[in-house]
């Protein structure tokens, strides 16, 4: 079993169907990358000043940014392994990381983009949890085209187009 905890740093955050888009977008990624073992991944929703300060403190970046992952293994994109990762001595399951969303900048992002709330929420999830994954875009090589292209084909999964 897949669990998949959302928490808000504050009241008000988010929309009512915020929680439910999130897990269904991680857990569709999960699906497609082949993990089926149980795991958990944290979310928390926060706004601008509550990334900002998380990213200060995590990686040194003086600026709020729509999404970070925190992933808790070092695992080789498409290749998930559990016998690699870390996992909660209670439950057995692995404990793939974390992840911190900006609420208002997925409200703001999606207007900009012309695409919406939702599609912005879920993807910013399936991209974060992909990080988790071991998958990452740093570059403008091959890493970055691999990401991106399991990102629409996950988010097309969802049947969630631009």
């Amino acid at each position: 079993m897949i669990s998949v905890s959302v928490t808000r740093d504050r009241p008000g955050l988010g929309h009512t169907e915020t929680a439910g888009l999130i897990k269904k977008a991680i857990m569709a990624t999960l699906e497609a990358e082949g993990v089926t073992e149980p795991c958990h991944v944290d979310v928390l929703l926060t706004d601008d000043e509550g990334i900002h300060a998380i990213n200060l403190q995590h990686r040194q970046v003086d600026a709020p940014t729509d999404v970070l992952s925190f992933p808790m293994n070092d695992l080789t994109p498409g290749e998930f392994s559990p016998s690699v990762c870390e996992k909660d001595y209670d439950t057995g399951e692995i404990i793939l990381g974390d992840m911190v969303i900006d609420i208002p900048r997925c409200e703001e992002q999606g207007r900009e983009y012309g695409h919406g709330y939702k599609r912005e929420v879920s993807y910013l999830a399936v991209h974060s949890t992909l990080h988790l994954l071991g998958y990452d875009h740093m570059d403008e090589g091959p890493q970055k085209a691999q990401m991106r292209g399991r990102e629409d084909e996950i988010m097309d999964r969802l049947n969630i187009q631009r």
